[in-house]
């Protein structure tokens, strides 16, 4: 049985007709750039997953840029982020001139360790961009209160994580002042989120979201998404070109109805893999009570990683490797000084992880072949 990592023509062809139609309405109305059918978006967005303010972007890349912008970092600025996570997480920090500056991840969740955080902080330390990463909330009251005590402005890249919720942890209840079922991208001062066609919710083509709690970083964020300016052919700020076209407003309405239901399948083909797969020396992804992770990914741990692989291969089973390299020893950031062994647990998922197929399309029967087939391993 062939069971892809990802098949996204699927999701595409159950929604063909009100898709093209969509187009058609948009197309006809020459609503080309930003217009009623990302206005629609925006607020469709906001109120399905309960954010009051919405601004939709060119990219999942746009609305990191636009945060640091507006968070103020530049030159001589530090900013502590991830390691191990897309390389996006990191552009909008270099983009402004600001330096990245690495913390390790927890062993369970591939999210930041709130505990190594304090220690990467120095006088210059400006900001902190947490990644949610795979759809898992990172253990926010820790960090934000970290980042509350140290004056930092907070970014949450929720890029893998729409609609996913942050619970809380009882061990630091209302340290930062979380309350309870936040939205990610709602805790820190910003919000950020990708439309790339692979993502939950994925646009047919490149798209992102900024959102914030607070009116004035919204109003500036706005402003610096159209040339810095908030009408026509006057600049009152240093902007850019971060508009979302209407094309891919118009096709995220029509799929965004459907995320409920595909985040519920995805949370299903996770409950049914850490039900059955049994394979001894196989880390299986934490799912913290403090967090309702939307599983962008179910990645899992093997010493024998890449032998797994081809095991799989041969069963016609799809699998992917997310993130090979962290970044920390990426070539374009050998010029910050890390070497091997400096973030020791990204290292060890990075040599060790491989993600399993798990999007909402997949059969039972196609789940339950790939459990069958690890277990064979």
């Amino acid at each position: 049985m062939k069971v892809p990592f990802l098949d996204l023509s699927l999701q595409h062809r159950a929604l063909r007709e009100p898709a093209l139609a969509a187009l058609t309405a948009t197309y006809d109305a020459t609503r080309f750039c930003l217009g009623k059918d990302v206005e629609d978006f925006e607020r469709n967005f906001g109120a399905t997953l309960g954010y009051p303010r919405v601004l939709g972007m060119n990219s999942g890349t746009s609305p990191l840029h636009v945060a640091c912008l507006v968070g103020g970092f530049g030159p001589g600025d530090e900013v502590i982020t991830t390691p191990f996570t897309f390389i996006s997480s990191a552009w909008g920090i270099s983009y402004v001139g600001a330096k990245p500056v690495f913390v390790d991840i927890e062993e369970g969740t591939f999210n930041l360790a709130p505990a190594k955080i304090a220690a990467a902080i120095t006088p210059r330390t400006k900001g902190i961009i947490v990644v949610h990463l795979f759809g898992q909330p990172a253990r926010m009251d820790e960090i934000m209160a970290v980042a509350r005590k140290h004056n930092l402005f907070a970014i949450e890249d929720c890029a893998q994580a729409i609609g996913a919720r942050y619970l809380g942890t009882s061990a630091a209840a209302g340290s930062a002042g979380v309350p309870p079922a936040t939205p990610v991208g709602l805790i820190g001062d910003v919000g950020t989120f990708s439309f790339y066609p692979t993502k939950n919710l994925g646009a047919c083509g490149e798209g992102g979201a900024f959102v914030s709690r607070d009116e004035a970083i919204q109003t500036k964020a706005r402003h610096i998404r159209v040339h810095g300016s908030d009408r026509r052919y006057y600049h009152d700020i240093v902007g850019g070109n971060f508009r979302m076209d209407g094309f891919q407003g118009a096709l995220l309405n029509v799929k965004l109805p459907h995320l409920g239901r595909w985040t519920a399948r995805r949370q299903e083909i996770a409950g049914r893999f850490l039900a059955g797969i049994k394979l001894s020396d196989l880390r299986m992804p934490e799912q913290p009570a403090y967090g309702r992770s939307v599983l962008h990914q179910f990645t899992v741990r093997h010493p024998r990683r890449d032998a797994l692989r081809e095991h799989l291969a041969k069963q016609e089973i799809g699998t992917d490797l997310i993130y090979p390299v962290p970044l920390h020893l990426q070539k374009c950031y050998s010029g910050l000084g890390y070497g091997r062994g400096a973030f020791p647990v990204a290292e060890r998922a990075a040599d060790t992880c491989v993600s399993l197929p798990i999007f909402p399309e997949l059969t039972d029967a196609q789940v339950d072949h790939v459990i069958k087939a690890i277990n064979s391993f």
